[in-house]
């Protein structure tokens, strides 16, 4: 498979964090008020820097290097105010999106255990 930029992996990471959350959502409520509600307490910046400390010890080196690398992409201006929480956010992203173009297993895996740790 041929290298892909590491902003491209959090831009799939971002979009398939979400449809697993949106997945999970389905399952808890029939009011859409609470549905987004739910949602956006599990996709926003700061409940996915939870995720990739909680994640941490479970990550080989490579996966470490993947999201070091990730941490340190520029960051858009609007979003410096809270750079530090953004660049940990784009991290988890990065690794969810190339989880799951390169290793299904684990990115199913990684799924399941962050189950544990969501907001509903």
């Amino acid at each position: 498979m041929e290298e892909i930029n590491l902003r491209n992996y959090a831009y799939l990471g971002d979009a398939l964090w979400e449809l697993f959350i949106r997945e999970k959502t389905i399952l808890q409520t029939n009011n859409a008020k609470k549905l987004h509600q739910i949602t956006t307490a599990n996709v926003k910046t700061e409940f996915q820097c939870e995720l990739l400390h909680f994640l941490e010890d479970y990550l080989t080196d490579e996966e470490k290097e993947i999201t070091r690398r990730a941490r340190n992409l520029p960051i858009p201006i609007a979003r410096r105010n809270i750079q530090t929480q953004y660049r940990q956010a784009t991290a988890f992203e990065t690794i969810i999106g190339w989880w799951y173009l390169h290793n299904k297993n684990r990115y199913n895996e990684i799924l399941k255990l962050t189950e544990t740790k969501l907001q509903f």
